[in-house]
């Protein structure tokens, strides 16, 4: 296999389903050597199971909490230890509850902002000198449209991803000139799981795809190395017409 991605270590954190099970399969068919986490112990064997059927040596995972600097932590210096070091992050772990800011409680918002937000700080704080010392590296956080585009009952979602918007810029120009690029990638409607019901198989056609997200990584690590795509906006390029 000859691609920029051939053994090349990459986290892909919230890795064992929708759009970051997607972007893990895609990296790892790229011929990279990847590393997931997720909360559910069940879910991520099923999801290593999956990935493993076409490249078991190059794929592993643990369970993690996000919301825990300890556990952010483990996971990036558990994969630099199983694949020799670090080249690539892509903080895709995020979680959505929607209500009114009197209706949502004080537990629900520091859940959001915990995970989308502080665990995406987490991880980089331990991964960007795993990078140096690799001479280069890139970062990819996962973000929404929710980052430019308020809506009612999304403040604690809204507030974390206009957050990792601009935590991801600042960053960017912190590391450039280590060699390490940052994009944020920007989902309008996904079909995954994301919000729907557990175990849902329902498909809206028109909605973006896991691969649609995933393809936007590979395809942007591709790039020349002197040029950097810092933010990608994606959205159906047909939703249905408002009446």
């Amino acid at each position: 296999m000859n691609t920029e991605l051939n053994g090349k270590v990459a986290i892909v954190t919230g890795g064992t389903r929708g759009i970051g099970h997607s972007i893990a399969a895609a990296v790892l068919a790229e011929g990279a050597k990847v590393f997931i986490c997720g909360r559910d112990a069940a879910v991520l064997k099923s999801a290593l199971d999956h990935l493993g059927k076409a490249a078991m040596e190059r794929i592993a995972g643990i369970t993690a909490d996000m919301r825990k600097y300890d556990d952010c932590r483990k996971v990036i210096h558990a994969a630099a230890e199983r694949f020799g070091g670090l080249d690539i992050l892509v903080n895709n772990a995020g979680i959505g509850i929607f209500k009114p800011v009197d209706v949502m409680t004080p537990e629900e918002w520091n859940s959001i902002i915990e995970t989308n937000l502080s665990g995406v700080f987490y991880c980089c704080h331990e991964a960007i000198p795993l990078m140096r010392k690799r001479g280069g590296g890139y970062i990819f956080n996962i973000s929404s449209l929710a980052g430019v585009n308020a809506f009612a009952g999304g403040s604690a979602y809204n507030a974390s991803k206009f957050g990792l918007n601009g935590f991801s810029e600042a960053m960017m120009q912190d590391i450039r000139y280590d060699g390490i690029r940052v994009s944020y990638i920007m989902p309008g409607s996904v079909d995954t799981d994301f919000t729907g019901a557990p175990g849902s198989k329902s498909r809206e056609t028109w909605k973006l795809t896991g691969e649609d997200i995933a393809k936007a990584v590979v395809d942007l690590y591709k790039f020349p190395k002197s040029s950097l795509a810092s933010r990608i906006e994606m959205r159906p390029a047909q939703p249905p017409r408002k009446k």
